[in-house]
């Protein structure tokens, strides 16, 4: 069982800022995934925790003890990489052993740890094979077999399926989900850019842009409540559609017209802001459906269609250059292009966001 805690933690190579000040709790047994756009920081926070990076400032602990000064191998962790790094020459076994071997485990222990790695990963009819015999999602669980038999406090993944096509990815993720449902006391951290895979494995997703937590929330909370536009942007795909809009009346129900759409009371979690203020609105494209009624929010043309069997995306033209829209339909709905669709959603899936980019909404 492994609690991490970060305080303030940053990271600099010369004059240039990595991380600034990231202050987080993982309480042991947690699946964490780091998400954010390449170069958010993601991947030097992973590191950080590893010891592979020197921290610049700040505080790292495990179970309590301060980690900043312990090298990587005295910290009970291990990490899988995107690279699987694995012996070319070796077997299966001796690649999941080789780690043991060289800590002067008895053979006896060696044989048990590596046997029972390889019964959770489904590796045990490929023991004897050497890598270039395997899938790349073998080869990926080979390294996570490497990684479990050092029994560590904490699990590291820095995007361990990024290398693999989209059959394999899904697969080997249900490996680690697997894996994880195994050993239900281990502390996992996930790196990973895939949607998918943070919002299925994680029990919370860390969102990071410039070396900064924008959010921390279960994957629901953060698709059902983004604290702020780039979460709204970042969570969720295709993504949130945002588009410029203004308060028209305020009070505790408030009259906001989108660019292009028809008003529509959405109550705030703060006074707003006066009449005429200038504020983004957000709809997801699965909110939207189609209507025949007067009552809409926008109305647009079609001007592309994805079809994607049980569903299909349509892009759409509002007439506004600043309010390109697109909605997630039912696969079965007849929608072509040059269609003039007229689109409505719940008030309660709507989302506003104030000039400061942070929600105006109250939490559901």
């Amino acid at each position: 069982m492994a609690d991490l805690t970060l305080k303030h933690v940053m990271k600099s190579y010369g004059g240039l800022q990595i991380l600034h000040g990231i202050d987080l709790e993982i309480k042991s047994g947690e699946f964490i995934v780091f998400v954010g756009p390449s170069g958010c920081g993601k991947s030097t926070l992973l590191r950080s925790i590893a010891g592979l990076e020197e921290i610049s400032s700040g505080e790292l602990r495990i179970d309590g003890e301060l980690m900043n000064d312990v090298p990587p191998s005295r910290r009970g962790i291990a990490m899988v990489f995107q690279s699987y790094a694995l012996y070319p020459h070796m077997t299966v076994f001796d690649n999941m052993a080789f780690g043991m071997k060289i800590a002067g485990e008895s053979r006896a222990e060696i044989d048990r740890r590596v046997r029972q790695a390889a019964e959770i990963l489904q590796l045990t009819p490929y023991l004897g094979r050497v890598p270039k015999a395997l899938s790349g999602g073998q080869r990926q669980r080979v390294a996570i077999g490497r990684a479990i038999v050092r029994n560590p406090k904490v699990f590291l993944f820095d995007e361990p399926l990024s290398n693999l096509d989209a059959a394999l990815r899904v697969a080997t993720r249900i490996e680690i989900a697997r894996l994880k449902a195994s050993m239900p006391q281990t502390t996992m951290i996930y790196v990973t850019h895939d949607q998918v895979e943070a919002m299925t494995l994680a029990d919370r997703i860390v969102v990071l842009k410039d070396g900064r937590i924008e959010q921390v929330g279960a994957p629901v909370d953060l698709y059902r409540a983004p604290a702020n536009l780039f979460v709204a942007r970042f969570i969720g795909s295709p993504a949130m559609n945002i588009v410029p809009a203004r308060i028209e009346t305020a009070g505790a129900e408030t009259v906001v017209r989108p660019a292009a759409g028809k008003a529509v009371a959405v109550p705030l979690a703060t006074p707003a802001s006066a009449q005429g203020a200038a504020i983004s609105f957000g709809v997801r494209p699965e909110d939207l459906r189609a209507t025949d009624s007067d009552d809409y929010l926008f109305e647009a043309r079609v001007d592309l269609v994805e079809q994607l069997g049980e569903v299909q995306l349509v892009y759409l033209d509002s007439g506004d250059p600043d309010c390109p829209l697109i909605a997630k339909l039912p696969g079965q709905a007849a929608v072509a292009r040059g269609d003039r669709l007229r689109l409505t959603a719940d008030a309660a899936r709507l989302h506003l966001f104030g000039d400061d980019g942070r929600t105006l909404r109250p939490q559901p």
